[in-house]
Parts: C-alpha cells; structure tokens; sequence
C-alpha cells in the first residue's frame, strides 16, 4: 500500500488487483447489472487511484476503497435513473429460466436486491456480500452504526418475501401469532 502511494506501479497494480473482485462484487451487486457495475468499477478504480496519496490510513484500505466504491455506485445509479430503461423482453426471459439453478439464484438474489432502497441494499451488500463489520459499514457510508444495524434489518426483512419464504429451520422455534 505504501508503495503504491509513492507511485511504484507494479505496488499499485497488484494492489488494484488483490482488491478488484470484492469491488467490483459490491459495484456490481449495489448498480443491479453487470454493465453498470462494470462502469461503477472502472470509476471507482480511477479514483481510487486518484485518492491514494490523499488515503491517511486511519482505516484499512479496503474499507477506504470500499467507500470509494459504494460512492462511485451512487453515482452510477443517479446517471442510470436520468437515463431511459429498458425492460427484458420475453426471450432473454425464457433463456434465463433454461439457464443453470447457480444463474437463476443470482439473478432473483440480484432483482430482489434491486428492489431495496439503495441505503437499505448498500448495507445489506457491504454486511453479507463483503463481511464488513458494522463499524466497518458505518465508516464507509458515513452513518451511525446504529444506523447500519437498522438498515441491514430492514433490508433483510424487505428481502425475505421479495426471495420466496423458505421452510422455516427445524431447529429453530417459529414465530407465534
């Protein structure tokens, strides 16, 4: 990291590297899609690039580079909404259902994701996709941790009937009415 900062380019590309796919899994995953996750990446990249002589260490850089990342992805999502969407048609639909189980899991873990609201889903991401903890989310988001713990609840609650309700654990008491 150090190294990096002082401008050695083989530090900085093996630190892009060493990092790229957990940004680019909270890009993608934060954006919706791949194309608008992969832009998100590419801008998060550049300014992490931009930003490393100004990153003071008083967090780890993956954190830091995660905040970068999820801003970035904000971005993405504001140009995206100026911009028309365009829907699936029936054959992209069809060829997703004949696609493998692994496929179709993400992509119904992916639609109910793009169903939360963005503070909701950017908690949810960082919790369960990265392994932040909530002080860790709290830093990036520049939010309480209380805050945090609230969005990850609400987000996950908001997810289960977006999911499908699975059996309940047998090990696990259920909820009485």
């Amino acid at each position: 990291m150090a190294a990096a900062r002082d401008g050695d380019d083989q530090a900085l590309d093996q630190l892009l590297r060493r990092h790229y796919d957990r940004i680019y899994a909270v890009c993608r995953r934060l954006a919706g899609n791949d194309a608008d996750g992969a832009d998100a990446t590419q801008e998060a990249l550049i300014a992490i690039v931009k930003g490393l002589p100004r990153f003071d260490g008083t967090s780890r850089f993956s954190t830091w580079a995660y905040r970068v990342s999820v801003n970035r992805t904000l971005d993405e999502l504001r140009r995206r909404a100026r911009r028309p969407s365009v829907g699936l048609d029936d054959a992209v639909l069809t060829s997703m259902a004949a696609a493998p189980i692994d496929v179709a899991q993400r992509v119904d873990v992916d639609q109910a994701l793009s169903r939360l609201p963005v503070d909701f889903r950017a908690c949810v991401v960082l919790r369960d996709l990265c392994g932040l903890d909530y002080a860790e989310i709290a830093h990036v988001l520049a939010i309480p941790p209380g805050t945090v713990r609230s969005r990850i609840a609400r987000g996950r609650a908001a997810l289960v009937p977006l999911l499908g309700n699975p059996a309940p654990d047998p090990g696990r008491p259920s909820p009485q009415p």
